[in-house]
């Protein structure tokens, strides 16, 4: 802490430091998610600020030079006894087996309302951008009906082969896309993409919904299956699949339906209060979009597969055409040469 500011004036400077840095192995570093918060005597006044950052021996510290106006501090932020209090709460990021990108439960309730529009962007512009593109393809009519004819015209097994894809290939796809260490709502999307796959993967197994899954018959028909290691689209037809994929709504769900929704109702708990009624009701929210979004990406990630084997059949089957023509060409010019022999010699 700065009192009178670092390398700035007028400013109180905060920042989070790795105790004993000096002491750090070359190649030592930590990704972690941090708030530091200036208290207020009102709660709800308070000052707060979210990062992400990597540390590392030489970028052991990072923070906020300009956290807060010194003159502001007068206004409630310190107590009679001239006290200021300031609190941090630390996630360290580690890539879990078990649940990658993990957010402590309470960590990720106090700030997912803050950043809840920014994640609900994230995943609406994914889902927007590729049902754009469907859409694009359905109306281009000679294109869709060419591709078409070369998915009905593949044999059964191949169909079902082209429709799945391993698990590990897309979660990674899911890091690289959708997880950047610089931006703060990162951990926060790949924490709501995780528990839409553990929704997806309940729904599969057709097991007692939990309860921040909708009844079976109030849940969308899904897109993908999860069968042990691998991703499955629910059906081999995928025409159908792509149609139903760009006719999704493009408006975002509300995290805070009207009090008589009773599909919200009955799976948030009874005993609890409206504040964290409103916190589970952003969370199941941002989690029916991870769902959303995590069937999208493994339906986006197929059909482009299959789309490269499309393009590879029409490059293949235009050579062939152009052989064909090649030959036929031949054909005719050793055909015209032996009859104007003919006229030659009569």
């Amino acid at each position: 802490m700065y009192p009178e500011g670092c390398d700035v004036s007028n400013h109180l400077s905060l920042f989070l430091c790795v105790a004993n840095h000096d002491e750090l192995l070359p190649g030592w570093s930590q990704l972690a998610q941090f708030t530091i918060s200036v208290m207020h005597k009102d709660p709800k006044k308070s000052k707060f600020s979210d990062t992400l950052h990597r540390f590392w021996k030489k970028e052991h510290d990072w923070g906020w030079k300009k956290f807060m106006e010194l003159p502001k501090l007068r206004d409630g932020f310190i107590d009679d006894s001239g006290c200021l209090t300031i609190e941090t709460k630390v996630q360290v990021i580690r890539d879990r087996v078990d649940r990658p990108f993990f957010l402590d439960y309470g960590y990720k309730t106090e700030i997912v309302r803050v950043y809840f529009r920014n994640i609900e962007q994230i995943f609406l512009r994914f889902v927007e951008e590729r049902r754009s593109k469907l859409e694009k393809l359905i109306e281009d009519k000679a294109k869709w009906t060419s591709f078409g004819v070369f998915w009905l015209g593949m044999d059964k097994n191949s169909r079902r082969e082209m429709s799945r894809e391993k698990m590990d290939v897309i979660l990674k796809g899911f890091v690289k896309h959708f997880f950047m260490e610089n931006v703060v709502t990162s951990p926060i999307a790949m924490d709501c993409l995780y528990n839409g796959l553990k929704d997806l993967e309940v729904q599969t197994k057709n097991k007692k919904a939990s309860p921040k899954l909708l009844d079976d018959k109030e849940l969308p028909a899904p897109f993908v299956k999860v069968d042990r290691d691998m991703f499955v689209l629910v059906d081999d037809d995928v025409l159908l699949l792509l149609e139903r994929a760009a006719l999704l709504e493009r408006a975002a769900p509300e995290p805070l339906p009207p009090k008589d929704d009773k599909a919200l109702q009955n799976r948030i708990k009874e005993d609890k209060d409206e504040e964290d009624i409103n916190k589970e009701a952003y969370e199941i929210c941002l989690n029916e979009w991870g769902r959303r979004t995590v069937e999208i990406f493994v339906l986006d990630h197929i059909f482009s597969k299959i789309e490269v084997a499309y393009k590879e059949a029409i490059a293949l089957k235009r050579q062939e055409e152009l052989i064909r023509e090649e030959e036929e060409t031949s054909k005719r010019s050793k055909v015209l040469k032996k009859g104007f022999g003919k006229c030659r010699l009569n």
